[in-house]
């Protein structure tokens, strides 16, 4: 389940010498996700996902990253529609940013931005925001997308310190969702973690209490009770129109992977 490489295609610095005249258009379609089936999510954002989608774990060691599930298979994103349209009511913050992204030199210190020249809604006819004026100088509106783009790595930095804390607890584990569709056939949808329930629940009081006190329980809570929305992803293939209908009972639900 890829959760880094996804829409971006071409990412260059944005400059007034290359972009002086470029506008972009965005919000009118997510079509460049429509094939993506999982998204990183920060934590800021697990209470308005969790309300539509799967949050897991994917990644491993300094790399484990929150994301919301989005299709059973690779390549589906049952988010958005054949026209493009986001049909859910919570869109990533990852999605909403596109096609901007912040980048790090090459001694990590200073953030660089970023704009894919192949998103669809960028161009030099007028449509949308400018990025620059006519002397050279910022837009408000490319100042505005910089304190977003400076607001989500404040919120990624902080996630990261969240999952760092969720693998000193050796909290995670390997999980695997497991779809029975209608028309009889199987679909696995692996490679993420999910918070093991048990290992929660013998952590000790001080443990718990710090989890409590730093708001990290509550993004637990968030994320255990989010994995309800496999059954309806489940419901949203079946109804999809890719695939037949028959007696069988359809089922969804994540089984632990066994270790090797």
């Amino acid at each position: 389940m890829p959760v880094q490489q996804l829409f971006y295609k071409t990412a260059v610095p944005v400059s007034a010498q290359r972009h002086g005249d470029l506008s972009v258009s965005t919000g009118k379609t997510y079509a460049f996700a429509g094939s993506t089936n999982s998204i990183p999510v920060t934590a800021v954002e697990f209470g308005p996902a969790a309300g539509d989608h799967p949050i897991v774990f994917a990644g491993t060691g300094d790399e484990i990253v929150p994301a919301v599930i989005l299709g059973t298979r690779d390549n589906e994103n049952l988010a958005v529609d054949a026209d493009g349209k986001w049909t859910g009511t919570y869109i990533p913050a990852f999605a909403r940013r596109y096609p901007f992204i912040f980048s790090l030199d090459n001694d990590q210190k200073r953030f660089s931005l970023l704009i894919d020249e192949e998103f669809e809604g960028a161009n030099r006819d007028g449509r949308g925001e400018r990025l620059f004026d006519s002397d050279g100088e910022q837009t408000s509106y490319l100042k505005s997308l910089l304190r977003f783009l400076q607001d989500y790595q404040a919120g990624f930095v902080r996630t990261q310190a969240f999952c760092k804390r969720l693998v000193e607890l050796d909290l995670l584990t390997p999980m695997q969702a497991q779809f029975s569709l209608a028309a009889g056939e199987k679909r696995t949808l692996g490679g993420f973690q999910v918070v093991d329930r048990e290992k929660l629940k013998a952590l000790s009081d001080e443990t718990l209490g710090e989890l409590c006190r730093r708001d990290e329980m509550e993004c637990i809570f968030l994320h255990l009770s989010s994995l309800r929305h496999f059954r309806r992803m489940l419901e949203q293939t079946n109804t999809s129109g890719d695939t037949a209908v028959s007696d069988e009972e359809p089922v969804a639900e994540a089984e632990p992977v066994e270790s090797a």
